[in-house]
């Protein structure tokens, strides 16, 4: 029920600001808020607290956030305090990020090497990423797990490419465990 009522305000929030032109204001007031929640536990431990009034939650958002973001997304988050969906506004505001992203063509990969890559490398998977899907950028995350033994793993939204030696070997593995010796 949660994720269903994430989906909805962000699908609201996302349809407002494109209908108002206003995508990149809305995204960059989300990061604030999202950073300001990440680093102040306070925030979330008073919208959280059952013994604090929706009137004085809704009133500490409006004090909070009302100076420095849009009415709209004052409004949202509001909203969302007076139907009890406080607990839903990371993920409300993360989804509405990942559709501006796409709405944007920019894509984030997520892409796991044995080994550190150079920087040329890198730029090797990016053209080769932006080649062959249809993004116009990518966000790029790299990360090294030795285990892997060599090649490489991307992961671009549910979509994996998986080359590694790790995976390769894994699957001979069982391919030979399934043969039978007479």
């Amino acid at each position: 029920m949660a994720k269903l009522a994430a989906t909805k305000y962000s699908e609201a929030i996302f349809e407002l600001a494109v209908q108002e032109g206003r995508v990149d204001e809305f995204y960059n007031e989300a990061e604030v808020i999202l950073k300001e929640c990440s680093e102040n536990d306070e925030i979330s431990k008073l919208l959280n607290h059952p013994k604090v009034s929706k009137e004085d939650k809704e009133h500490f958002i409006e004090d909070t956030f009302g100076r420095v973001i849009s009415k709209e997304m004052t409004g949202l988050l509001v909203l969302m305090i007076a139907k009890d969906r406080h607990k839903d506004i990371v993920e409300t505001l993360n989804m509405f990020m990942a559709k501006v992203l796409e709405y944007k063509k920019i894509g984030t990969a997520y892409v796991k090497t044995a080994v550190p890559l150079s920087e040329e490398q890198k730029e090797k998977v990016l053209k080769r990423l932006l080649a062959t899907t249809d993004y116009k950028e990518f966000r790029m995350n790299y990360s090294v797990e030795p285990e892997l033994l060599g090649g490489m793993i991307i992961r671009i939204n549910d979509r994996v490419v998986d080359s590694s030696i790790k995976t390769k070997l894994d699957k001979l593995a069982g391919d030979l465990k399934k043969i039978q010796l007479s």
